[in-house]
């Protein structure tokens, strides 16, 4: 089998950190943060916290992605240092939450633009559910041309996506803000708030906010397609992240000081509310076009990551070996690719079925990403004999890893808290799925024989 080519640049990679991150969720996080928080005070701490600890994040994959710059490492890494078993299942959550994201995504987007180009058609969902699958496809044939189209493609989607976020957020110096309003936070019994009561609202809090820093992680799957790797993908992995948390940090300013604390509790489309402080009457078309551009860079760029986590199945035997196939002209993995683009096609027909499943791998994710970020401390003793000066290598080791990992057992055992019945259906799934490789193992055993 051919080794890929070393096709993607620290700029290309940025952007896909980028890409990976920011998709719908800051336009629509912030309201159920405020919720939670209930005073400005926790909601600033929830996203400076956030911040941080995506960046102990970023730290930590940066220095995986160092030491072991494989394509589709997300497997490979969980396989190497625990058992394929659980690799197999974490990634097959991972793609099934990422096919139902994509698919819930795209048709809010689709939405959005059909709103426009269609204001007075009674059957907006047929067409909301056409541009849907137009879009998918056409990045679907984008990607058939091979890596190096989609991270142009890539790159040209984000720096717009970019532009347009700095744009939201220059509405702060557009006049007229809300009054400001004291705002109170009060328990469920009436009681004085304890530390406990500020700690719980922290905690729930985290669960959007981290969700809303998360998708980096699925960067380690580009590393045998990176140049210089052990080089670039730390310093992409960082770039990309410090670039997210700046316009987090931002726009969430942006949103308090423009909407109003306590209107943000409730308000609907955020983000068309600071549209319309820049554009005027024409904010609403200015958002629609805004959150299209975000959504095309978030449908580019899992159609580039998931596919890449099938092949490295493929690879491994833990799926057929078709799924390591590919193109020898283009290097696209074409298999991995239609099989994950039909899936989602598959998923637009039912998204709300789909909304259930992605309540019980939020869990799931939190397990998988302390669980991954814990490999490290595995790699290090794997990869002890490697030139120390040809890899990344973090400071403040083990803190960094350990306290990100501590937080994200923290999130997960909010969301257990807050959901317990659908925290045991995912760890359900978990098993399951653990249960399905051994099945796939015995019967190839049994056809080998």
């Amino acid at each position: 089998m051919t080794s890929p080519k070393k096709q993607l640049s620290l700029f290309d990679l940025s952007m896909i950190v980028v890409s990976l991150v920011i998709g719908m969720g800051i336009f629509r996080a912030p309201v159920n943060v405020a919720a939670k928080a209930q005073i400005p005070e926790i909601f600033y701490l929830a996203w400076l916290i956030g911040g941080f600890v995506a960046f102990c994040g970023a730290l930590t994959f940066a220095e995986i992605g160092s030491r072991f710059p494989v394509t589709g490492g997300y497997y490979k890494i969980l396989a190497a240092c625990y058992h394929p078993s659980v690799a197999f299942s974490i990634n097959c959550i991972m793609v099934l939450t990422n096919t139902a994201a994509l698919a819930g995504v795209t048709l809010i987007g689709s939405e959005y633009l059909c709103s426009i180009i269609f204001p007075n058609e009674a059957n907006t969902d047929l067409y909301r559910l056409l541009i849907a699958v137009t879009t998918i496809l056409t990045f679907y044939c984008i990607n058939l041309l091979g890596l190096k189209a989609s991270a142009k493609t890539q790159n040209v989607l984000t720096v717009v996506k970019i532009a347009m976020v700095l744009v939201l957020i220059c509405s702060m110096f557009a006049g007229s803000y809300a009054a400001p309003v004291l705002s109170s936070f009060t328990t469920t019994t009436g009681a004085m708030p304890t530390w406990s009561d500020y700690g719980k609202a922290i905690g729930l809090c985290l669960v959007a906010v981290t969700f809303t820093f998360s998708g980096y992680t699925q960067t380690i799957n580009f590393g045998g397609e990176v140049q210089n790797a052990k080089k670039v993908m730390p310093r992409s992995i960082l770039l990309g992240l410090l670039t997210i948390i700046t316009l987090y940090l931002l726009i969430n300013y942006a949103y308090v000081k423009v909407i109003g604390f306590e209107q943000l509790k409730t308000a609907e489309s955020i983000a068309a509310i600071l549209a319309s402080k820049i554009f005027g009457p024409a904010g609403f078309t200015a958002l629609s076009v805004i959150i299209f551009v975000s959504v095309m860079g978030y449908v580019n760029v899992n159609l580039l990551s998931n596919p890449r986590a099938m092949f490295a199945m493929g690879e491994e035997k833990a799926l057929p070996s078709i799924f390591a196939r590919r193109n020898t002209k283009t290097g696209v993995m074409v298999f991995s690719l239609t099989t994950f683009t039909a899936l989602t096609l598959t998923t637009l027909f039912f998204a709300k079925t789909f909304d259930t499943i992605m309540n019980y791998t939020i869990i799931l994710e939190c397990i998988g990403t302390a669980g991954s970020a814990a490999t490290l401390f595995i790699l290090r003793k794997k990869t002890k004999h490697l030139d120390k000066s040809t890899i990344y290598s973090m400071k403040m080791y083990p803190l960094v890893p350990v306290f990100f990992i501590l937080v994200y057992l923290f999130v997960g055992f909010s969301v257990y808290n807050d959901d317990p019945v659908a925290t045991s259906n995912g760890l359900l799934l978990f098993v399951g799925f653990i249960v399905l490789y051994f099945i796939g193992k015995f019967t190839q055993r049994k056809k080998s024989i």
